[in-house]
């Protein structure tokens, strides 16, 4: 299927501004060496049920269950998955400081998926393909949020690189608050053959960094892929020159940043609305 055509049309205007992924959480303990597998948090592990990923067991806290906990332990008896009681120290030390809601699950980790399923998947839904290409963004609560996003915004799959990249760890899990288990992740050895490729598969590739055009003026309609880089570095130079358009989010205050989250938010959006709008 062919998406790119000749030339894309700019919207013009004014000021644009940067941002830098910002690390906000200080003191996080063993929670980001948790490995894949372990899913805490009551929304984190709703979606899991829902998602139909092999539970092995859930741990609960001890003493009456109220809420959506109820509601958990009812949905894995009835699937048969075995549900083991601890006191809140134990769930604790099993979740090394993550906030984990009293509630607990083992799971198989999650498969991450090519390239071309992450386009089949945009087929399926007959819908231009929107992708998020994530460089180098190794802390895991910012890549947890950055999903959450994502899978709110429509996007149908997130490209993460093998290297330089938080894994999917219960502290994405946790912070994506159950999206994880509704976005296909791919996971690649070379972010610049995967753009390259996605080139290839006629997607229009935009770059969100500081020095580009407008976001608000920029056409990003169509089949698209959005480059978000991590942590002070940005998109690295490589991975920039292979994209097509460089776009930028006005700031209009006294500092020249925005957490990646917060931007991926901006960006993201700025592509939903001009899709509906299309």
């Amino acid at each position: 299927m062919e998406f790119r055509d000749k030339k894309r049309n700019d919207r013009r205007s004014e000021k644009n501004g940067n941002y830098r992924e910002r690390t906000p959480h200080g003191g996080r303990g063993r929670a980001e060496e948790l490995p894949e597998g372990i899913v805490a948090g009551r929304n984190a592990v709703l979606e899991l049920l829902k998602s139909g990923r092999s539970i092995d067991k859930l741990v609960v806290k001890e003493g009456e269950l109220e809420g959506s906990a109820k509601l958990i332990v009812s949905e894995a008896a009835a699937r048969g998955i075995p549900v083991a009681h601890a006191e809140r120290a134990g769930l604790d030390r099993i979740c090394g400081g993550l906030n984990h809601q009293g509630v607990i699950a083992y799971a198989a980790a999650k498969e991450y998926v090519t390239v071309d399923k992450i386009l089949a998947i945009a087929e399926e839904r007959g819908e231009p393909p929107f992708v998020l290409v994530l460089d180098g963004i190794e802390d895991p609560y910012n890549l947890g949020a950055v999903i959450r996003t994502a899978e709110c915004a429509g996007v149908h799959g997130v490209i993460i690189p093998k290297r330089r990249s938080a894994s999917l760890t219960a502290a994405v899990e946790k912070t994506s608050a159950g999206a994880l288990e509704h976005m296909a992740i791919a996971r690649v050895p070379n972010l610049t053959a995967a753009v390259e490729e996605l080139k290839e598969k006629g997607l229009w590739i935009y770059a969100a960094e500081a020095g580009g055009q407008p976001l608000h003026s920029t056409s990003m309609t169509g089949a698209v892929a959005v480059v978000m880089g991590g942590e002070g570095t940005g998109v690295s130079q490589l991975l920039r020159s292979k994209c097509d358009f460089t776009v930028s989010i006005p700031l209009c205050g006294k500092i020249n940043s925005l957490n990646v989250s917060a931007a991926a938010a901006v960006v993201l959006y700025e592509v939903r609305n001009q899709r509906d709008d299309a």
